[in-house]
């Protein structure tokens, strides 16, 4: 299966100053805040780590779903908190805290299932993938 999804970022003014928007293909997010504040300090809006950590626990509470059906087992919740550390201008771990009911599963079988959902799912390796760039002055 191959498919390209879209989201879109504006940006008026300077770094510390400025504002912009963020918006993606669902419209899910449609022309949400971004701005300084939303990223380093607290304030209405999002950032693109908050938007990483996002896209991490989703993902992967999504693969470990699929996995865990493939051994029949039918989870009745499946809860990630995917915690992003941002240091010194890198995005330095992001900690996955998983919290799941599935009947009938051993410890044993839900960790191994979880790690192997962890190494597999696609943002778990996007930052290995190729980035391309074209620019376009106005």
């Amino acid at each position: 299966m191959k498919f390209t999804r879209k989201a879109n970022a504006q940006w008026q003014g300077k770094g510390m100053e400025g504002k912009g928007t963020i918006s993606t293909q669902s419209t899910t997010l449609d022309k949400a805040q971004l701005s300084f504040k939303t990223r380093f300090a607290e304030g209405v809006g999002t950032n693109p780590e908050e938007l990483i950590a996002a896209a991490h626990s989703g993902c992967f509470t999504m693969q470990l779903s699929f996995l865990l059906s493939e051994l029949n087992y039918v989870p009745t919740d499946l809860s990630t908190e995917a915690v992003l550390t941002f240091e010194d201008g890198t995005i330095t771990k992001i900690h996955l805290e998983l919290k799941g009911d599935v009947p009938g599963i051993t410890n044993e079988e839900f960790q191994n299932t979880a790690l192997k959902a962890k190494q597999i799912c696609p943002v778990s390796k996007v930052l290995n993938a190729e980035i391309t760039l074209t620019a376009t002055l106005a």
